[in-house]
């Protein structure tokens, strides 16, 4: 970091997360739709949570097997009958098994931010700790995860995070491990209902269709049927600490969503693949009618899958059509322009950099450079989109020292005083998120 950007010091601002999925790790597990944090409130983990739960989470576990690792076959090789035998035996012994794989994630945004994020959370580095150092975190680890909400409020203050909302599926409102978790999350968490689920309903034998035939007392038939089902999750959500609708449809088709009428919709059976674009094309639009009725957000998965047919553009539509509708493109990598533009252009579009600092620190940086030089500065804000609040921690440092970096030069040429610097900093890290989601989400 340099001089200038030292004195403008980041570092115990509050950051809003406003996009996470923390506890997407194996000990707490999977449900038929997805992981259980995602579809069951109070979702605490079913064993002890160990160091490699933490390494290998879909993030870093998913980009450790495509960059062509096994890791079962490396704790096998390293005389272990699995990784869980081995991790049994000794928490050092499994991290060296792993070694060869980490080391080749070393300077990848998701290994260093989870690395930052044990350094802050544990005062722990697992690439220099000793056998012992390393023993002493996995027992801790497990230690902390015991008692999960309690944890996550205690790194949430050591991390200075303010506020906490997590993309869920439809069945998390039907759901709960028990009263008490349920009520430990809902304490300090809102959600944000995933309208993604509800686009594959067509098919009766859907994941999650009987629980929310239940959940709503619908059982979605025809165009009013749909619109009572879509508007009866949307009221579980209210009810349920929900603050706004996400979606994620940028992994596997376009952001463009025609206007089909009711007439052109088939609503069930052996649906061609034109019949499931126009049925996911409605409800899409149904789902955006009720967050434009009852002004919430929109948060919008843009690039990083699905290239180079994920691009943002389209949703200039959406924005035009429901205006009382924000829209938040989270993301965009490598899509940062097009984000930035649609920001600058429509009053209800913004861009936060979430998942970025993980994918890669210099994507965050661009996405800073982009967007500061060219989208309003209350419309830019930063969530991390961590599987575990460990990696959203090591996230944080870095939004905090690049963010601050870029201002400072941005400031520099506008000849901007520090004030200033510091305002914009402590909009984009909290304040924007609240006037978005709402005050009553930071407490």
């Amino acid at each position: 970091m340099s001089d200038a950007a030292a004195r403008l010091d980041l570092s115990r601002l509050p950051n809003f997360c406003a996009h996470e999925h923390w506890g997407s790790i194996n000990s707490i597990g999977m449900s038929p739709e997805s992981f259980r944090g995602d579809t069951e409130q109070g979702a605490t983990p079913n064993r002890a949570t160990r160091l490699t739960d933490l390494l290998l989470d879909p993030y870093l576990g998913g980009f450790i097997w495509m960059a062509g690792s096994d890791p079962e076959r490396l704790a096998r090789e390293a005389g272990g009958k699995d990784l869980a035998q081995l991790q049994e035996r000794s928490a050092a012994e499994a991290f060296r098994a792993l070694r060869p794989a980490l080391a080749r994630q070393r300077l990848a945004g998701t290994y260093a931010c989870l690395r930052r994020g044990l350094r802050l959370l544990y005062d722990v580095d697992p690439e220099t700790a000793s056998p012992a150092a390393l023993a002493k975190l996995d027992l801790t680890i497990g230690e902390r995860y015991g008692d999960l909400f309690g944890w996550y409020r205690k790194a949430m203050e050591r991390a200075h995070f303010s506020a906490l909302i997590r993309p869920v599926h439809p069945v998390y409102y039907g759901r709960k491990q028990s009263a008490e978790t349920a009520a430990a999350e809902a304490a300090f968490t809102r959600t944000m209902l995933r309208i993604d689920p509800i686009l594959g309903l067509w098919r009766r034998d859907a994941p999650g269709r009987a629980d929310l035939v239940r959940m709503t007392g619908e059982d979605p038939g025809d165009p009013a049927g749909w619109r009572r089902f879509i508007a009866g999750l949307c009221d579980l959500a209210a009810a349920g600490g929900g603050v706004g609708i996400k979606q994620l449809q940028a992994y596997t088709r376009s952001l463009e969503f025609t206007r089909p009428s009711d007439a052109e919709v088939a609503w069930s059976g052996d649906l061609t693949e034109a019949q499931r674009r126009t049925f996911e094309d409605w409800v899409v639009h149904e789902c955006c009618t009720q967050a434009h009725d009852r002004g919430w957000p929109h948060q919008v998965h843009v690039g990083t899958h699905n290239l180079p047919n994920s691009s943002p553009l389209p949703l200039a539509a959406l924005a035009e059509r429901y205006r009382r509708m924000k829209i938040v493109q989270i993301h965009a990598w490598p899509f940062l322009n097009e984000a930035a533009w649609l920001a600058k252009m429509h009053p209800n579009v913004y861009v936060d950099t979430n998942w970025l600092p993980v994918l890669s620190p210099a994507f965050y940086r661009d996405a800073v450079r982009s967007y500061l030089g060219f989208v309003p500065t209350h419309k830019i804000m930063a969530a991390h989109d961590s599987t575990s609040v460990e990696m959203a921690a090591g996230s944080s440092l870095v939004v905090r020292e690049v963010l601050a970096e870029e201002l400072v030069a941005a400031g520099r040429s506008a000849q901007l005083p520090t004030a200033d610097l510091q305002q914009i900093a402590a909009d984009i890290l909290h304040n924007n998120a609240v006037e978005v989601y709402g005050k009553g989400c930071a407490g």
